[in-house]
C-alpha cells in the first residue's frame, strides 16, 4: 500500500496519476487541512476538494481549482448585495460546502464526510483528511499574523512571509493514524505540493513525522520546483523570502533527514552534484496532461518497488 501526502493542485495531479495506476486497496491519499476555514457560515476544505474534483475528472484545469464548466450566479448576487465575494464559490462547488457543513453539524467526522463525498463522485480510492479537528495554518508576515486564506486568496500571497504557525498538538485523524500503522504500508510518496503550506502542516501533526519515519519504508518526495520555478503557486516566492535556494537542492534541504529519496525534473539534472546525501531519481515531472501524470506516477511507484527488491536501507541507497 502506498501512502501519498498531498495538498493543492500539484499534489492533486500526482494523486490522480497514482490512482490511475494503483487499485484502490493499494493507495491512500492523505490531504492537508491546514487551509480549511469557515466562510459565509460554511466549512471550506480547499485542498480536499481539489483532490476530490481532480480524481473525479471534473476539476477546472484552467484555474487549477473548482469545477470545470462552473457558473457563478451565487457569487454575482452576493457581490451585488454587498457580501464578501473575495473567496469565489461556484454554484456547483457551493453544494459541496453546504453538504459538508450540514453533516459536520449533525456530528459526522470530516473523515466520514470526505469519504462519502468522494464516493458520490464515483471515487473508489481513499481520500483522507490529515485531521478531523481544526488545524489552522497561520502565516506570519511583514504585515503581522494572517489567517491562511487571508494571505493566500484575499491578499494573493503579496505580504512577505516570515514564518508559519502550524498545529503540532492536533492529532492526526483516526484514519490517517491507522494508515501510518498499517502493516501493508510499502512506501510514502510526498506529492509535489508546496512544502511549507501543504506538506509541513501534515508533518507537524502530533507524532506524524516521527511515526512515518519509524516505519522504515522508503519516503520519497517529488520536487515542486522545476528549473528554478514553481509550476503553480507561491512556493518559489516563499523559498526566496525565507532565504532558501529556489531549486531542487533547496527542496532537498527542506526535507533532509526525513525523506530517503527525491524525484527531480530532467531540467535539474545538475542538482545531482549538489545533493549528495540522498538518492535521486531524474525523470520528467511536469504534468501537462493525463499521460504525464500517469508516467510520473509509474516512475515513482517503480522506484519504490526497486527499493524493496534491492532490500536496501533507503537512506543509504546509491543515487539513481
Amino acid at each position: 500500500m502506498i501512502l501519498a501526502l498531498a495538498g493543492g493542485v500539484g499534489g492533486a495531479k500526482l494523486a490522480a496519476g497514482l490512482s490511475a495506476v494503483l487499485p484502490p486497496e493499494q493507495l491512500a491519499i492523505v490531504v492537508n487541512t491546514g487551509d480549511d476555514f469557515e466562510h459565509l457560515g460554511l466549512r471550506i476544505s480547499p485542498d480536499i476538494d481539489t483532490v476530490t474534483y481532480t480524481l473525479a475528472g471534473i476539476a477546472n484545469r484552467e484555474l487549477g481549482w473548482g469545477i470545470a464548466g462552473e457558473s457563478w450566479a451565487f457569487m454575482d448576487q452576493l457581490a451585488k448585495l454587498g457580501g464578501e465575494s473575495w473567496f469565489r464559490l461556484g454554484d456547483r462547488d457551493l453544494a459541496t460546502h453546504v453538504e459538508r457543513t450540514r453533516r459536520l453539524a449533525a456530528g459526522e467526522s470530516l473523515t466520514t464526510i470526505t469519504a462519502a463525498l468522494a464516493g458520490a463522485h464515483g471515487i473508489a480510492h481513499r481520500i483522507v483528511p490529515m485531521a478531523d479537528d481544526p488545524a489552522p495554518t497561520i502565516v506570519h508576515s511583514d504585515e503581522g499574523a494572517l489567517a491562511f486564506q487571508d494571505y493566500f486568496v484575499r491578499r494573493q500571497c503579496a505580504p512577505k512571509l516570515t514564518g508559519l504557525a502550524l498545529a503540532p498538538h492536533v492529532r492526526p485523524s483516526t484514519a490517517f493514524a491507522a494508515l501510518i500503522d498499517d502493516p501493508a504500508l510499502e512506501g510514502v510518496i510526498v506529492c509535489p505540493s508546496n512544502p511549507y503550506l501543504s506538506i509541513d502542516p501534515i508533518l507537524a501533526l502530533d507524532g506524524v513525522r516521527e511515526r512515518l519515519k519509524a516505519r522504515g519504508v522508503p519516503i520519497i518526495a517529488v520536487s515542486p520546483i522545476i528549473a528554478g520555478k514553481a509550476v503553480k503557486g507561491p512556493a518559489a516566492k516563499i523559498m526566496a523570502e525565507l532565504g532558501v535556494p529556489v531549486s531542487s537542492a533547496g527542496i532537498a534541504d527542506h526535507y533532509r533527514g526525513w525523506i530517503d529519496g527525491l524525484v527531480i525534473d530532467e531540467s535539474d539534472r545538475a542538482a545531482v552534484d549538489e545533493i549528495r546525501d540522498m538518492r535521486l531519481l531524474v525523470t520528467p515531472t511536469l504534468m501537462r496532461d493525463d499521460a504525464d501524470r500517469h508516467a510520473l506516477a509509474e516512475a515513482v511507484i517503480g522506484w519504490v518497488q526497486q527499493w524493496h527488491l534491492a532490500g536496501a536501507n533507503p537512506i543509504s541507497a546509491p543515487k539513481a
